[in-house]
Protein backbone atom coordinates (compact mmCIF):
# COMPACT_ATOMS: atom_id res chain seq x y z
CA UNK A 1 0.00 0.00 0.00
CA UNK A 2 1.51 3.51 -1.09
CA UNK A 3 -0.47 6.87 -0.35
CA UNK A 4 1.91 9.45 -2.20
CA UNK A 5 0.85 12.64 -1.48
CA UNK A 6 2.00 16.14 -3.48
CA UNK A 7 1.31 19.71 -2.87
CA UNK A 8 1.96 21.96 -0.05
CA UNK A 9 4.92 24.78 -0.01
CA UNK A 10 4.91 27.80 1.73
CA UNK A 11 2.05 30.94 1.26
CA UNK A 12 0.98 34.35 3.10
CA UNK A 13 -2.14 34.09 5.05
CA UNK A 14 -5.03 34.09 3.32
CA UNK A 15 -3.73 32.99 0.73
CA UNK A 16 -5.02 28.89 -0.86
CA UNK A 17 -2.98 25.95 -1.66
CA UNK A 18 -4.05 22.33 -2.30
CA UNK A 19 -2.72 18.89 -1.35
CA UNK A 20 -3.64 15.82 -3.67
CA UNK A 21 -2.99 12.17 -2.72
CA UNK A 22 -3.25 8.68 -4.51
CA UNK A 23 -3.50 5.44 -3.22
CA UNK A 24 -2.06 2.30 -4.90
CA UNK A 25 -2.34 -1.00 -3.91
CA UNK A 26 -5.44 -0.37 -2.16
CA UNK A 27 -9.01 -0.64 -3.58
CA UNK A 28 -9.33 2.80 -3.02
CA UNK A 29 -13.05 3.80 -2.96
CA UNK A 30 -13.81 1.25 -0.23
CA UNK A 31 -11.65 3.15 1.98
CA UNK A 32 -12.22 6.19 4.60
CA UNK A 33 -9.34 8.96 3.27
CA UNK A 34 -8.91 11.41 5.25
CA UNK A 35 -6.38 14.23 5.83
CA UNK A 36 -4.06 14.57 9.07
CA UNK A 37 -2.32 17.97 10.57
CA UNK A 38 0.72 17.63 12.85
CA UNK A 39 1.93 20.97 13.73
CA UNK A 40 5.15 20.88 15.63
CA UNK A 41 5.44 19.24 19.32
CA UNK A 42 1.44 18.55 19.02
CA UNK A 43 -0.41 15.40 18.01
CA UNK A 44 -1.38 14.66 14.88
CA UNK A 45 -5.32 15.43 14.47
CA UNK A 46 -7.73 14.97 11.77
CA UNK A 47 -8.77 17.78 9.29
CA UNK A 48 -11.00 16.52 6.87
CA UNK A 49 -12.26 12.85 5.25
CA UNK A 50 -14.72 11.19 3.43
CA UNK A 51 -16.17 8.26 3.97
CA UNK A 52 -16.87 5.56 0.66
CA UNK A 53 -20.42 7.18 0.17
CA UNK A 54 -18.78 10.90 0.10
CA UNK A 55 -20.08 11.77 3.21
CA UNK A 56 -17.57 14.65 4.68
CA UNK A 57 -16.37 15.36 8.56
CA UNK A 58 -14.19 18.84 8.97
CA UNK A 59 -12.05 20.39 11.71
CA UNK A 60 -14.21 23.12 13.20
CA UNK A 61 -11.17 25.52 12.52
CA UNK A 62 -11.37 24.37 9.09
CA UNK A 63 -14.83 24.57 8.45
CA UNK A 64 -15.84 26.90 5.53
CA UNK A 65 -11.98 27.37 4.21
CA UNK A 66 -10.83 23.88 3.32
CA UNK A 67 -12.83 20.62 1.30
CA UNK A 68 -12.13 17.79 0.68
CA UNK A 69 -13.17 15.81 -2.47
CA UNK A 70 -12.28 12.14 -3.79
CA UNK A 71 -11.62 10.78 -6.87
CA UNK A 72 -12.36 6.81 -7.18
CA UNK A 73 -11.82 6.62 -10.81
CA UNK A 74 -8.08 8.11 -10.41
CA UNK A 75 -7.85 6.78 -7.09
CA UNK A 76 -7.24 10.32 -5.74
CA UNK A 77 -8.48 12.62 -2.66
CA UNK A 78 -7.57 16.12 -2.66
CA UNK A 79 -7.53 18.82 -0.23
CA UNK A 80 -7.98 22.75 -1.35
CA UNK A 81 -7.47 25.11 1.05
CA UNK A 82 -8.26 28.76 1.01
CA UNK A 83 -7.96 31.79 3.35
CA UNK A 84 -5.00 29.98 4.89
CA UNK A 85 -4.02 30.74 8.31
CA UNK A 86 -0.56 30.77 10.57
CA UNK A 87 -2.42 28.37 12.80
CA UNK A 88 -3.18 25.82 9.36
CA UNK A 89 0.99 25.27 9.48
CA UNK A 90 1.66 21.45 9.62
CA UNK A 91 3.23 18.30 8.22
CA UNK A 92 -0.24 17.44 6.11
CA UNK A 93 -0.76 13.31 5.87
CA UNK A 94 -2.70 11.58 3.92
CA UNK A 95 -4.56 8.78 5.36
CA UNK A 96 -6.46 5.58 4.48
CA UNK A 97 -8.63 3.69 6.41
CA UNK A 98 -10.87 0.47 6.85
CA UNK A 99 -11.40 -2.29 8.92
CA UNK A 100 -9.82 -0.49 12.03
CA UNK A 101 -6.36 -0.55 9.62
CA UNK A 102 -4.82 2.92 9.27
CA UNK A 103 -2.80 3.54 6.36
CA UNK A 104 -0.56 6.81 6.22
CA UNK A 105 1.03 8.73 3.73
CA UNK A 106 4.69 10.75 3.78
CA UNK A 107 3.63 14.47 5.09
CA UNK A 108 3.35 17.74 3.24
CA UNK A 109 4.60 20.82 4.54
CA UNK A 110 2.49 23.49 4.38
CA UNK A 111 3.92 26.94 5.91
CA UNK A 112 1.34 29.77 6.49
CA UNK A 113 3.43 33.25 7.33
CA UNK A 114 1.27 36.00 8.82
Amino acid sequence: VQLQASGGGSVQAGGSLALSCRGHGILFMRYTMGWFRQAPGEQRTLVARTTVTGTTTYADSVTGRFTITRDNAENTVSLQMNDLKPEDTGHYYCNAYLNRINHWGKGTLVTVSS
